[in-house]
């Protein structure tokens, strides 16, 4: 009998077009086993062009691994999956190669396609998305370097076939999956669940979250994102850091120091890492928000030059300044990012220096809290705040907004 694969495949653009980047695995059907994972960074292009992409690189790791197979491939696209299944015309003249190239590496029959929501894709999602992240460090995505598979949710195994002269190809979607409308929004990171879980849970993995110290943007309260000047710290930002590093040295509790790759952190961190014998790792994920067309300005200045931009950005957190990021794709990759240092320092106290969102953001995801409760947090320059992480999935808000080392 035939082995059986289910090819799961994304793409996604920063920009749309923007920089690019697909991801693809390749399951074993009968186990959910993941067998294969692909990823790349592929410059500039569109959302569909890249999830074409991702589809093309599956097939074809899931060839390599048996070329007799049949396959189930699974996406979030519905553009992909109703064109590939032949049910839409493919119109545009990128996508025509791409669809022919996808066609071409099984023979008709051995491939049929199934639309899933995005929530269920998350694993070929954090993929593509950690190639986009190598791009923009002007490297490429690397096997040994992905926690895609260690964040994503375990896959039950598929169903056997009902019978041998059966054919996937020719049953119709279950309702509520065919009815279920297609969408590119970044689903709300999933809240830890809440309950006293066993008496015994180990040693929680502790972040201590680090607000980095004063620029010379900080007093003035102008927008100051990853979009920006890159500021370095002030005197008095300085001066906050070594403070800061001083009272984190006394309470000997930090085991690693990981930063945002921004300028102002990265000075911070160092300071603090210094004074505590560590190294820094640089996190591409906890940088600030890129605030587009709004970066430098104050908010009554956003608010005399973009007034419907600003009250559609104030009330939904799925819309971004022009230019710029919205506060779900921050709170996406910020989630990406927990989700790596849980894995990499379990049972472990790291310091994580970042900006004023993200650290917001860990805190409301801890809580449980909806996004705009961003807007009713007070976060001072080279505060902390605490956020332990236990074994069964529940975290713990033990600090917020700390600035006695401030006072001396």
């Amino acid at each position: 009998m035939a082995r059986r694969f289910i090819v799961e495949a994304d793409g996604g653009s920063r920009g749309n077009p923007g920089p690019a980047g697909y991801g693809a695995l390749v399951r074993e059907a009968d186990t959910g086993q993941v067998l294969a994972e692909t990823a790349e960074f592929i410059g500039h292009a569109t959302n569909n062009v890249a999830e074409y992409k991702g589809l093309v690189a599956g097939l074809r790791a899931a060839r390599e691994l048996d070329p007799e197979a049949t396959v189930r491939v699974r996406m979030d696209s519905k553009l992909v999956v109703e064109q590939m299944s032949g049910r839409w015309k493919i119109k545009h003249p990128d996508m025509r190669p791409l669809a022919k190239a996808a066609g071409e590496i099984y023979p008709p029959g051995a491939v049929t396609y199934e639309w899933i929501p995005r929530a269920q894709n998350k694993h070929a999602d954090q993929l593509a998305n950690e190639a986009m992240d190598a791009g923009r460090r002007g490297e490429q995505w690397r096997p040994a370097d992905s926690t895609a598979e260690l964040s994503a949710p375990a896959a039950a195994p598929e169903a056997p076939p009902r019978d041998a002269g059966s054919s996937d190809a020719a049953t119709p979607a279950a309702p509520a999956v065919a009815a279920a409308p297609a969408t590119s929004a970044a689903p709300e990171p999933v809240a830890p669940p809440v309950g006293w879980g066993a008496a015994d849970l180990g040693t929680p993995t502790t972040l201590v979250l680090l607000r980095h110290g004063e620029t010379a943007l900080t007093p003035q309260k102008r927008f100051s994102g990853s979009g920006g000047t890159d500021p370095e710290l002030s005197e008095a930002g300085r001066r906050q850091a070594r403070a800061v590093a001083d009272a984190l040295a006394a309470r000997g509790t930090v085991q690693a120091v990981v930063t945002s790759p921004l300028r102002r952190c990265r000075e911070t961190a160092e300071l603090a890492a210094d004074r505590l014998g560590l190294d820094v790792r640089v996190e591409e994920d906890l940088r600030e928000t890129d605030f587009g067309a709004w970066e430098g300005l104050t908010f009554a200045e956003v608010r005399e030059r973009h007034p419907a931009e600003l009250d559609a950005w104030l009330a939904d957190a799925a819309v971004a300044p022009p230019g710029g990021e919205s506060f779900a794709e921050v709170a996406r990759r910020t989630a990406r990012a927990r989700d790596k240092l849980l894995a990499r320092y379990a049972g472990r106290t790291v310091l994580v220096v970042t900006h004023v969102t993200p650290v917001k953001t860990l805190v409301r995801l801890a809580l449980g809290a909806p996004p705009k409760s961003l807007f009713r947090m007070e976060l001072a320059a080279a505060s902390l705040s605490v956020v332990a992480y236990y074994a069964d999935g529940n975290a713990s808000l033990r600090l917020l907004n700390e600035t006695a080392h401030l006072r001396g």
